[in-house]
């Protein structure tokens, strides 16, 4: 093990022997090489005459560009676009995006969290959470309405073994009782990664006030028992909240609750800030613990340089220009509010009753998506009946699932968008 390394676990282990223990190997063995980038740094505060460490070109004191490309982007100097960007993400946007979640989440006030890292939106980020603290077998609990690409970063990659838990009680509430039991079913490994996903893709629910106090507690008791727990956030649809739900996220409630459970936030402009070619997330870390933060910040740099080694300067500077804008927050209200309106007006729709026959619907309150719960027709063919007879897209889940995106569907087209679900139901039950 590389003697970087090596430090940065001494660090962890002398503040908070739990957290280095939810390390995977992997995670044990990384750390940010004192490299050509370390050198680089120096040479920029130091270098004032001549910085020849970095390789890229440079002409007239600026980066080299071609015109043809400058012209379509003349709002912008040459060095917040084509230069590397430093592999943690630019620093005004690290304190920006920071400031953002202490605005948005005020449980997050006296938490001790990290600066946010860059990542390449929330797909890398969860990644990273993957190569930091799961091995071959190690349990990741989720709940069974999931986001299928889950399987692929943590099962396909790293090995992980989901344990699912029903999301829904009988009565439609968030189940925080099978949570405990699926991460208690896994007391004997000592460790579980738990990802919680709110909004939540596919079906657009997030906790109540009341789940939120549920879910925290129920953590703190599996903590008690001797769990070590990595709780992850994926907090892509952030801030879409429309109705009876938590207005924050979940990590500023976690964050700091247990020396046991070490909180995880994951998110990014891709979806909450209608950025999604940007490819511009953020991975943060909560812990008491300076030295604690430290070392994963090192190590999540380690992951960074060795993979992509920075993020898109370009899209990081467009997305830190939207956040200091005075209209940053007007314009995203206005487009929450749409949203808002096609979520109520899909209830309105189908609390009338006249689909009751076809399916019924998971409760939802937030994000982007609802899921249908189909009565004696298989989702996949209804799927491909609306593809082939009517012209429709919608997601097939599981056996009686289907998942309709009502975000990228105008709130007049709405009660057609369900017509035709209807009737090709009515097609396929004949």
């Amino acid at each position: 093990m590389h003697e970087l390394a090596q430090d940065l676990n001494q660090q962890i282990q002398q503040e908070n022997p739990h957290v280095y223990d939810l390390l995977s190997e992997l995670g044990k063995n990384l750390y940010f090489p004192k490299g050509i980038l370390t050198q680089t740094a120096e040479a920029k505060q130091k270098a004032h005459r001549y910085n020849a460490t970095i390789g890229i070109a440079t002409e007239h004191n600026q980066p080299m560009f071609l015109p043809l490309i400058q012209k379509t982007l003349t709002n912008y100097d040459p060095n917040d676009l084509y230069p590397y960007a430093p592999p943690a993400g630019k620093p005004e946007l690290r304190r920006l995006w920071r400031e953002k979640l202490l605005n948005e989440s005020p449980s997050l006030k006296d938490k001790s969290f990290s600066n946010p890292i860059v990542t390449s939106a929330l797909t890398h980020g969860l990644s990273i959470v993957a190569d930091l603290f799961l091995d071959e077998n190690d349990p990741l609990v989720l709940p069974d309405k999931l986001w299928g690409n889950y399987n692929l970063i943590f099962g396909v990659r790293r090995g992980g073994k989901s344990i699912t838990f029903p999301f829904y009680t009988e009565k439609g509430n968030y189940n925080t009782v099978g949570m405990k039991e699926a991460l208690l079913s896994q007391k004997d490994q000592g460790k579980a990664i738990l990802l919680l996903n709110f909004p939540n893709n596919p079906t657009g629910y997030t906790p109540t006030e009341q789940e939120a106090t549920e879910i925290v507690e129920v953590l703190k008791e599996v903590a008690q028992q001797g769990m070590n727990l990595a709780v992850v956030t994926d907090d892509a649809y952030f801030g879409l909240f429309y109705e009876n739900s938590i207005k924050e996220s979940l990590f500023a409630r976690i964050a700091n609750i247990h020396p046991r459970i070490l909180a995880i936030k994951v998110d990014g402009a891709t979806k909450e800030d209608y950025m999604w070619g940007f490819r511009v997330g953020f991975i943060t870390y909560a812990s008491k613990y300076p030295a604690i933060l430290n070392a994963l910040e090192n190590k999540t740099l380690g992951i960074i340089r060795g993979t992509i080694s920075s993020s898109s300067h370009p899209a990081q500077t467009f997305v830190l220009e939207a956040l200091k804008s005075k209209d940053f927050h007007k314009q995203k209200q206005e487009k929450i509010e749409i949203l808002m309106k096609r979520a109520c007006k899909v209830k309105e729709i189908l609390d009338q009753g006249e689909y009751n026959a076809a399916w019924d619907y998971y409760p939802f309150n937030s994000g982007y998506f609802m899921c249908l719960k189909l009565k004696g027709v298989r989702a996949e063919a209804l799927r491909l009946h609306l593809l082939e007879q009517y012209g429709v897209g919608v997601i097939a889940l599981g056996e009686s699932d289907v998942r309709v995106a009502f975000s990228c569907v105008e709130e007049p087209e709405l009660k057609q968008l369900f017509d035709l679900i209807y009737q090709g139901y009515q097609d396929l039950a004949r």
